[in-house]
């Protein structure tokens, strides 16, 4: 049996890119990565399954929108030391939040910060990743994690002045392309015995972190990755 968890921005082309000059060391100490989701989604979008802005099957913009983001930052930034955490529920009518922001530790130093939100009004605004080092700073928008708007390193490489031009695309939507490329890993994983890029630990990971999140936001307090649930309400019902 193989378990295969659906990170699909992984491999959106931008992305590939980045994570290619973080394994080759170009950034060298990292000091900060940030991911903010920009996106609307109104009150008619939550009408159309009961299951939608609930805490029992769904969890608000952390767990469903911008849970993707999320993973996308911890791969790229390492291990959470620790979070802090703010919510709201601005424009909608639902059990769960619709803004959030989040200040996050690591375990090598670095800072972090999510800004994530449905309540971007009248249409989806952004969907980002910067992630900024000691040797450069790459800066990843459009509305989908699509764009490549900054490709800046201190030593320069063969290339480099290409790579704006070279690694962006433009899907019809925030769902991006990364889908069929997921599909065609999960494929050829399968056919050829090799692993998967998310297994199940990987993919738990940003569901603990997000976890974490949703503790802070109930206790108003800095929270340690390593922590025992006591206040977050993600996974129960209630009435």
């Amino acid at each position: 049996m193989r378990l295969f968890v659906v990170k699909q921005n992984r491999l959106n082309v931008p992305v590939v890119k980045l994570r290619q000059a973080l394994e080759a060391g170009r950034f060298g100490k990292l000091v900060m990565g940030t991911v903010r989701v920009r996106w609307c989604r109104d009150q008619s979008y939550y009408k159309q399954d009961k299951w939608r802005g609930t805490w029992a099957l769904d969890g608000g913009v952390l767990t469903n929108q911008a849970s993707h983001h999320i993973d996308l930052l911890e791969w790229m930034m390492g291990n959470v030391e620790s979070v802090f955490a703010m919510s709201r529920t601005a424009l909608v009518d639902i059990e769960t939040e619709d803004t959030a922001v989040v200040a996050l530790r690591f375990m090598n130093g670095a800072l972090g910060v999510i800004e994530a939100t449905t309540a971007a009004r009248p249409k989806d605004l952004e969907g980002s990743i910067s992630i900024l080092g000691e040797g450069g700073t790459v800066v990843i928008g459009g509305f989908a994690v699509n764009e490549m708007l900054t490709w800046n390193f201190a030593k320069k490489e063969a290339g480099d002045e290409e790579v704006l031009a070279k690694y962006s695309v433009n899907p019809p939507s925030v769902y991006g392309f990364g889908h069929q490329a997921y599909y065609e890993h999960v494929v050829k994983s399968i056919r050829e015995g090799t692993s998967q890029l998310v297994d199940g630990l990987a993919g738990r990971k940003s569901l603990e972190l997000i976890s974490a999140i949703y503790e802070s936001i109930e206790t108003g307090k800095e929270v340690s990755l390593h922590f025992r649930p006591s206040r977050c309400r993600l996974g129960h019902r209630h009435g």
